[in-house]
């Protein structure tokens, strides 16, 4: 029976590089009982006596106890490096093996996005400057959850309602933002995007559509919504990576619709469907700006066949006909083709958001005002709204209830946008109020 005292052991890191070096866990288990004297060499128990049985069976116990241990050991090592599982319903494995499913020379094609080489839970963990189960934790799913990687709070929308915003805490935005950076913001987009891309905006979008004879516009219903995790991973799988860093990344940028729900004293977030894109994540916007590659190349097409023109800034699609075209302007089949290609690109047209504007009333994109030969301007009753709420700070008067130097702000910034000119004297006059009290809203 051995004495021997059983080392410290090192932490999990270092001591899954042991057991790599030893070539795999068992050779590792096998190495340390020899080394510590608790390896048992098998013989043949019939020619024992009694007394050499008993104390062969001691040495077998012992042995068995401390596998045991060496067991929990590797096995703690193994999972500390090694994401085991993500959750219910999400199918893992770490094995970097090509499927039917990886897309064809996927190296090559990630190579021409620029894209990070990443083959191995490892990298991504050492990209995102996070552990192996700091990772495992931001992609983990639950379908009750008692904390999330993300705050909820709600802003108004123009019909009244509520729209949930789930904002991501501190790390889970920075592995976001990194994946946004590195990856997301690499991959192909379309012409007709025009939002959440760098030098594209509101602007360069209605500047595409100035002076229509026929304005029709569209939203999709629950954008982000729509967009669920499948659909996300496979956004990663035709980039170039194959299925296991697909998956981490689809999680990472995803989260499931949730309801709070208070039992016994306790909070949970239950999950309400698949996971998908929530609005308030860095990342959604420019995912669906590469999930919709096909989607706009399809209107874009569309468009082009009829003679309108084609932009989506987010869920928003506009075409516009231009005034210049001859021939009948085929709105019907127009407006039934692109609702069948939506559709089939596995979305939905909002109906009773799709509308027509005809050259005889006002026409806007945007938010900004597309009809006749000016080019694309902030509504006049915008500019007089700002005129009026500086004459009542300049005399004294309070402004109008949701009126605040903030929001007066935002609206001159805007006005700057489409009009420099007034918008840098609207802005100038705005900061000689700053510090100053606004008066009580009435």
């Amino acid at each position: 029976m051995s004495t021997t005292t059983p080392a410290p052991s090192p932490d999990a890191q270092t001591l899954w590089r042991l057991i790599v070096q030893a070539g795999g866990m068992k050779a590792y288990i096998d190495g340390q009982l020899r080394e510590r004297g608790f390896l048992v060499t098998r013989r043949d128990a019939d020619a024992m006596s009694d007394r050499e049985k008993d104390t062969y069976k001691k040495a077998l116990k012992q042995e068995a106890e401390e596998r045991r241990k060496l067991r929990r050991e590797t096995w703690g090592a193994y999972r500390a490096n090694h994401i085991v599982h993500l959750g219910e319903g999400v199918f893992w494995t770490d094995e970097p093996k090509e499927d039917k499913w990886d897309t064809p020379n996927s190296e090559e094609r990630a190579a021409e996005n620029e894209l990070p080489a990443l083959d191995k839970a490892e990298q991504l963990a050492e990209a995102l400057g996070v552990t192996i189960p700091q990772l495992k934790g931001m992609a983990y799913h639950r379908d009750a959850a008692t904390s999330l990687h993300y705050v909820r709070f709600t802003i108004p929308k123009r019909d009244g309602t509520e729209r949930p915003i789930w904002a991501p805490k501190k790390r889970l935005k920075a592995a976001q933002r990194w994946i946004l950076h590195h990856i997301v913001e690499r991959l192909p987009v379309h012409g007709a995007a025009q939002g959440f891309l760098v030098g594209r905006s509101i602007l360069s979008n209605a500047l595409v559509h100035e002076n229509p004879k026929i304005l029709l516009k569209m939203d999709i219903k629950e954008f982000f919504p729509t967009v669920t995790v499948k659909r996300v991973k496979g956004v990663f799988r035709r980039a170039g990576y194959r299925d296991g860093i697909s998956t981490l990344l689809a999680q990472i940028c995803t989260e499931a619709p949730r309801e709070i729900v208070n039992v016994e004293g306790k909070t949970y977030y239950v999950s309400l469907g698949p996971r998908c894109l929530p609005q308030g994540a860095p990342t959604s916007p420019a995912i669906t700006n590469a999930l919709c590659l096909r989607l706009d190349r399809r209107l874009a097409g569309l468009a082009k066949r009829y003679g309108w023109r084609y932009t989506r800034y987010a869920d928003d699609l506009t075409f516009s006909l231009p005034m210049d075209h001859k021939g009948p302007p085929k709105l019907g089949s127009m407006l039934g083709c692109a609702r069948r290609i939506v559709e089939s690109e596995g979305f939905e047209v909002k109906t009773e958001k799709t509308r027509v504007h005809r050259s005889g009333g006002r026409q806007s994109v945007t938010g900004l005002v597309v009809n006749g030969d000016s080019s694309p301007r902030t509504p006049r009753k915008l500019r007089r709204q700002l005129r009026s709420a500086l004459h009542k700070l300049k005399t004294g008067k309070p402004l109008k209830d949701g009126e605040s130097l903030a929001r007066l702000t935002g609206y001159a910034a805007f006005v700057y946008m489409t009009n420099p000119d007034l918008g840098r004297k609207l802005l100038a006059d705005l900061q000689g109020f700053e510090g100053k009290p606004e008066g009580p809203a009435v």
